[in-house]
């Protein structure tokens, strides 16, 4: 059976956006949950996309968040069941984790072209092998 309420993949991806912007702006679980006036596990079910966002929530989480509402939707489809997700997704999917938003950052700090390449090759060359041992 199909519950209507269930969170699905447009929830999901909110979520990680919230996640995203959250650790971009460098701001704790606690803290939002704290301006939300909810608890820091309540934030963590909506960034997992385990409970959906009421639309009043979502405004008070962009205000919180210094950002628009709208961009939490900005890029997203109709889910197509099996279809492959575009390249942009996978950057948010990465960005919304710690080490993809660590990662951006300390990459962002690079000055030099040839570094930034070289880090690029590494990081191309270390995929590679995660690929080939899958």
């Amino acid at each position: 059976m199909n519950d209507e309420r269930a969170a699905n993949a447009i929830d999901k991806k909110v979520g990680q956006r919230v996640r995203s912007r959250r650790l971009e702006i460098g701001m704790s679980q606690e803290r939002l949950a704290e301006i939300l006036g909810v608890t820091f596990q309540q934030v963590q079910k909506y960034e997992k996309g385990v409970n959906r966002i009421a639309v009043s929530r979502l405004f008070d989480i962009a205000n919180a968040l210094d950002m628009t509402p709208g961009r939490f939707f900005e890029g997203l489809t109709a889910a197509v069941p099996g279809g492959a997700e575009n390249r942009t997704e996978y950057v948010a999917d990465a960005l919304a984790t710690p080490e993809g938003a660590q990662l951006m950052a300390l990459f962002a700090t690079i000055k030099s072209q040839k570094v930034r390449r070289r880090v690029v090759d590494l990081v191309r060359t270390l995929a590679e092998d995660e690929a080939k041992d899958s």
